[in-house]
């Protein structure tokens, strides 16, 4: 299953394996990808993996968490051009794959570099107090479509197949989902609260049409506890009702194509990438997490049948992983497997499989020091079989 094909609106995806969007903390100033940038997606352009999604960009500047996220303007555009053009030419000389690039679209919200919020979050505030002055305000949330609007014609420009308008883990459109206690027609009600994910969904509809692939990455619920997280009850478990129908409006505006994560990594990462060693102790056991991935994934499938789903939380599983990506898709829990720590340590997993050279030791070992490095405001990689990030791991933290 794995190796079959799909096909979307005339595109053809080579076959079931996405690479994930990994943040790599790691362009320029502007915005523009770096050497480094440059170096992780020509890697990937190697792996035969059917469908790349890139990683977060910004729509506008204050929108970025820092200095060297991804942003794509026009005045940067030309690198953007450039990069495409290299890993499509990159793929077809050592794979003959042409995989689908999906650029995400973001707005980073409270943990932009000057965090904006939607509404005053005790559970999150307890780590990171904010004040009245960051409530964004209805003023400004009315511009932001017009941001979506505009990065998505600039993606079509650079050579992108497709725009992911995201929202999940907490950044501004998805804290806007749970934004029960916000006055104005942003917050309250069901309506409200969706309202700009909304629009911003057919913005990017408006500017793109039927040309690219419009998809979305969805946090279906952040568990945490309601009234301060989206999807959850007030016990902290799953209430997928509101994002059922939200998924179906969304589909509706245009959405044809959802990535399913779940929780947010600043508060409890935990729920969306198991880990076997963290900064802390989950209250959970990993298998709990890669079940409540398969019982999300599945239902979504038997809810809307004909939507492609790709499903998340698979890096944990290590020698097993491929045949549990094989397993999820032939059973019909999701349509594609996604990858995220699992590509940045071991990016050639996929071509080694199909190769029969496939190597456990070269797995990723859910140890976190790739996001431990974006937490201490450094570049992003995987610190256990990437030297230059393990050098860089073992100079931040002191380890010897």
């Amino acid at each position: 299953m794995l190796k079959q094909n799909h096909k979307i609106r005339g595109r053809i995806i080579e076959n079931r394996i996405v690479f994930q969007p990994m943040e790599g903390c790691d362009c320029n100033d502007d915005g523009s990808p770096s050497g480094l940038t440059v170096e992780k997606y020509l890697t990937e352009a190697k792996s035969g993996a059917g469908i790349i999604w890139m990683e977060a960009s910004a729509v506008c500047p204050e929108g970025r968490t820092n200095t060297r996220q991804m942003m794509l303007t026009e005045e940067n555009l030309d690198s953007f051009k450039e990069l495409v053009n290299l890993i499509h030419q990159t793929a077809a000389e050592t794979t003959g794959v042409k995989p689908i690039l999906i650029l995400q679209l973001t707005h980073s919200g409270r943990q932009s570099i000057k965090p904006m919020i939607a509404y005053r979050n005790p559970v999150y505030e307890e780590r990171k107090p904010m004040s009245d002055n960051n409530i964004v305000t209805d003023e400004y949330l009315d511009t932001i479509p017009e941001m979506y609007y505009s990065a998505a014609l600039l993606a079509e420009k650079a050579g992108f197949d497709g725009v992911d308008v995201k929202s999940c883990h907490g950044y501004l459109i998805q804290e806007l989902l749970s934004a029960f206690s916000r006055p104005g027609h942003y917050g309250g009600n069901y309506e409200n609260r969706t309202r700009l994910y909304k629009n911003c969904m057919r913005a990017a509809k408006d500017a793109v049409g039927d040309r690219l692939l419009l998809c979305a990455r969805i946090g279906v619920s952040d568990m945490v506890p309601y009234p301060n997280g989206f999807g959850t009850t007030p016990d902290g478990e799953l209430d997928l009702s509101e994002s059922d129908r939200l998924i179906g409006e969304l589909m509706d505006v245009g959405m044809e194509f959802l990535n399913v994560t779940v929780g947010n990594p600043y508060y409890n990462p935990h729920i969306n990438r198991p880990f076997r060693r963290g900064a802390y102790t989950p209250p959970e056991t990993p298998q709990q997490g890669l079940s409540r991935f398969e019982y999300i994934e599945r239902h979504i499938k038997q809810l809307y049948p004909a939507l492609p789903v790709v499903g998340s939380g698979l890096s944990y599983y290590r020698k097993d992983l491929i045949e549990q990506a094989e397993r999820l898709i032939s059973s019909g829990v999701c349509d594609f497997v996604g990858f995220g720590r699992a590509s940045l340590a071991y990016p050639m997993l996929w071509r080694d499989y199909l190769d029969g050279c496939f190597d456990v030791k070269k797995c990723c070992v859910a140890c976190s020091r790739c996001t431990e490095l974006m937490r201490a405001n450094q570049v992003s990689g995987c610190a256990v079989f990437n030297s230059y990030y393990r050098n860089l791991y073992e100079k931040t933290f002191n380890k010897n």
